[in-house]
C-alpha cells in the first residue's frame, strides 16, 4: 500500500510551482483552479513574494491546488496501484478531492470559505502557534493545558504545536517543559483551536451545497487517524478540523499498522517526508516539488 498525502499551510516557498508549467497540461489545469477560487494561482505560485503568500487567503488555495496538479500527475505513476489518502490540516482538503470525495471545483470553493474565514478569525485577536519539540509527551501536553493553551497539532517524532494567545505563548516559551524547545511558528494565528470558530458558520454554509462522494481508496481523518466511515462524514469533518487539534501522529500510526510501503508527499512537499522519518522510520519516502521527481518515484516503483 502507498499513502499519498498532503502537506498543510506553511510548505509553500516562493516560485515553487514554476517549473510545473514546463508540463503538458499544468498551466490549463492551473488556470481552471484559479477561476475556481477567483485568485491567480500562477502568479502566486511563481511570482509572489514570501510575504505576500505567507497570507492564510492566499495561501490555503495556493496550497490546495499544487497538491491537486502534483496529486494528479502522482496518481497517473502509481496507477494500479493501491492507495490511502491523508492530508495535514488543508492538506485533508486536497486528500479528500484526490479521493473522490469532492470534486476540485467543489474543493476550492470550499478552501477559499475555509481561507477568508481563517484569515478573520485571526486577524481579530492576536493569536498564534509555537513548536514544542522534545520532553515527556503526557508531560507536555500537560504544561500546553496549564499555560491555557491548546495543542493544536500533534505531528509524531516529539513534536507537539501549542496554540492560542500571543502572551500566554511567550510565557509558555519562558518557562517550557523539561527538555524541551519552543519554536514560535510564523502564522498569522491559532489554528485548530476555539479562536477559529467564527470561521465555521460560513464553512457549514458552504459544506451545505456540496455534494460529497465515497472515496475511491481509505481517506484518513486528522480526527482520529482512522479512515472516513463516509463521504458525507469526511465533509462534516473537514468542517469541524477547523477547531479541532489535527493529530496527525495518528495518522502516521494507522500508516504504519497498514503497513505503507512508500509515503509519497505531493507538492509543495518536505514536511510530511520530514516527520514520516521520526515517526514511520524505515519507510521510503518521496517528495514531489518538481516534474522529475515524478520520474524518480517511476523508477523507485520499479527497483
Amino acid at each position: 500500500m502507498i499513502a499519498l498525502v498532503c502537506p498543510g499551510q506553511g510548505s509553500q516557498k516562493p516560485g515553487f510551482l514554476s517549473s510545473w508549467l514546463e508540463v503538458d497540461g499544468v498551466r490549463s489545469h492551473l488556470e481552471q483552479l484559479s477561476e475556481a477560487v477567483e485568485l491567480d494561482l500562477i502568479h502566486y505560485g511563481t511570482e509572489a513574494d514570501e510575504e505576500t503568500i505567507k497570507d492564510t487567503a492566499i495561501a490555503q488555495p495556493l496550497i490546495v491546488a499544487a497538491g491537486l496538479v502534483t496529486g494528479r500527475l502522482a496518481q497517473q505513476v502509481l496507477e494500479g496501484k493501491e492507495l490511502i489518502f491523508a492530508g495535514h490540516s488543508v492538506g485533508e482538503i486536497t486528500a479528500s478531492a484526490l479521493s473522490g470525495v469532492l470534486t476540485e471545483e467543489e474543493a476550492m470553493r470550499f478552501i477559499k470559505v475555509r481561507a477568508n474565514g481563517m484569515a478573520q478569525a485571526a486577524a481579530a485577536t492576536p493569536t498564534g502557534m509555537a513548536a514544542v519539540l522534545g520532553g515527556v509527551e503526557d508531560d507536555v501536553r500537560t504544561a500546553i493545558a496549564e499555560a491555557q493553551l491548546t495543542a493544536a497539532n500533534s505531528n509524531g517524532g516529539g513534536q507537539i504545536v501549542a496554540a492560542g494567545s500571543l502572551d500566554a505563548l511567550a510565557a509558555f516559551a519562558e518557562n517550557p517543559p523539561a527538555k524541551t524547545r519552543v519554536i514560535p511558528l510564523k502564522v498569522a494565528g491559532a489554528f485548530h483551536t476555539d479562536y477559529m470558530s467564527a470561521a465555521q458558520g460560513p464553512l457549514a454554509d458552504c459544506a451545505a451545497t456540496l455534494s460529497p462522494a465515497e472515496p475511491v481508496a481509505d481517506l484518513l481523518s486528522n480526527f482520529d487517524g482512522q479512515p472516513a466511515t463516509s463521504g458525507a462524514a469526511a465533509l462534516e469533518s473537514l468542517v469541524a478540523q477547523v477547531t479541532r487539534p489535527v493529530r496527525w501522529d495518528l495518522c502516521m500510526n494507522t500508516l504504519a499498522e497498514r503497513s505503507t510501503s512508500r509515503l509519497v508527499e505531493v507538492a509543495p512537499a518536505g514536511t510530511l517526508v520530514g516527520l514520516a522519518k521520526r515517526g514511520m522510520r524505515g519507510t521510503p519516502a518521496s517528495a514531489i516539488n518538481v516534474p522529475d521527481d515524478l520520474t524518480a518515484l517511476a523508477q523507485a516503483l520499479q527497483a
